[in-house]
């Protein structure tokens, strides 16, 4: 009996012993597993940041999970900004958003082109674990300016406009247009420092069809909501060139008449001079000169002749001629003859046609008559009726024949 006792002691003490090892064993198990998790979890997260100059730059480190470890930034000259919620560095641009165990926000005001870089967020575990930003800072391109030409441009000058823009990073991208459409230009970009001086451009000979278009320099950049732009208008001086206008088709004697010198040229050409056959006007009562304007007040046949305008500028003189002839209105009305002509050879015309038309119609109506006149011969002469149907049908036969035969 005490021998069975002492065997279920030593049983039960085994058994137990067993059961104590699985349970460290399974604690022992999710312990690691947990620690794993966390080991997993325990990784500084940052991402990249793009901002214009001279904005704000948000720099956010967080881990998922965290047991207390403290966070930290550090610039791209690895000097640390934050450390958990206190400040390292002294610069006032730098300020704390919001200190966590889980997350580390810091901004960084008035940004310039020497703040970009690598930025490091540091989440001090054992070994120490760090995750890199890069801090990219766009440079604002400057007003672009052009230069090269002196106004004003002479007719046949080959003039160069460059436009410049200073400061842009990247380099920025400059477009000329012709009032409203695109032309080419030859770009360069140089750098200076982190940004870049850009510069565009364009040579071309000018004439007179150049006078008063706008060259426009247009500068586009990632940093700009809308293109930077500026204009520049030529202005081309060129020889003028003159032509003369008339107010009637048909000048008569006692109408008013008006010739008019139209110049073009720049400058304007002035004044205008008004000749008549290589002279002076002849009777400046009734030939009135107002700028470029010839007004006769009353033609007469005195008044028939070669009339010249004539005007210059710095560039050249130019001229034109019209050679008047006045009508007496008599003679025009002899002329009514002439319209009668023409309505006569329209009447014979409309003849012509109607006689034609009524040959064409009694042509074609003699035709038909001879058709119908062969279809009903032999039925004619036929003894009874049977006979005239065979003759009629037998006339058929050949009105086929004959049909056949004229096509």
């Amino acid at each position: 009996s005490r021998a069975l006792t002492q065997l279920l002691f030593t049983v039960v003490i085994l058994q137990g012993a067993v059961l104590v090892r699985l349970i460290l064993a399974y604690t022992l198990s999710s312990h690691n597993s947990l620690q794993k998790r966390i080991g997993q979890g325990q990784f500084p997260i940052t991402q990249n940041v793009t901002v214009v100059e001279g904005g704000t730059a948000n720099m956010t480190c967080r881990v998922d999970y965290n047991d207390n470890t403290s966070l930290q930034w550090s610039n791209p000259a690895q000097q640390t900004l934050f450390f958990g919620n206190k400040k390292a560095l002294r610069d006032h641009r730098i300020e704390l958003v919001l200190a966590s165990s889980q997350e580390l926000v810091i901004k960084i005001s008035d940004v310039s082109l020497s703040d970009e870089g690598q930025y490091t967020c540091s989440l001090f575990t054992m070994p120490v674990k760090t995750t890199k930003a890069f801090l990219t800072v766009l440079g604002v391109p400057g007003r672009p300016e052009i230069t090269g030409f002196t106004k004003p441009a002479m007719e046949g000058d080959v003039i160069a406009l460059t436009c410049t823009t200073p400061g842009s990073k990247p380099a920025a991208n400059i477009r000329w247009f012709r009032n409203d459409q695109e032309v080419q230009g030859t770009k360069e970009a140089n750098a200076t420092g982190k940004s870049f001086a850009v510069r565009s451009s364009l040579q071309f000979q000018v004439d007179r069809r150049d006078d008063g278009v706008a060259y426009t320099c247009s500068v586009e950049h990632v940093s700009l909501p809308n293109p930077y732009m500026t204009t520049e208008v030529l202005e081309v001086h060129y020889a003028p060139h003159l032509e003369i206008t008339h107010s009637l088709i048909i000048p008569q004697e006692g109408h008013y008449f008006k010739l008019e010198c139209v110049s073009i040229g720049n400058p304007i050409p002035e004044p205008v001079l008004w000749s008549k056959d290589g002279g002076e006007l002849p009777d400046i009562e009734r030939m009135i000169v107002e700028g470029r304007e010839l007004t006769i007040t009353t033609l007469n046949k005195t008044d028939n002749g070669t009339y010249r305008c004539e005007a210059s500028n710095h560039l050249g003189t130019s001229s034109a001629e019209y050679i008047l002839f006045v009508y007496d209105p008599n003679a025009l009305d002899q002329h009514g003859p002439d319209h009668a002509l023409i309505g006569g050879v329209v009447a014979v015309v409309v003849f012509i046609t109607l006689c034609l038309i009524i040959v064409l119609g009694r042509y074609l109506a003699r035709h038909k008559g001879t058709y119908l006149t062969h279809e009903a011969k032999g039925a004619e002469d036929a003894p009874d009726a049977d006979t005239a149907i065979i003759n009629a049908e037998g006339n058929h036969v050949h009105a086929e024949e004959k049909k056949e035969y004229f096509i």
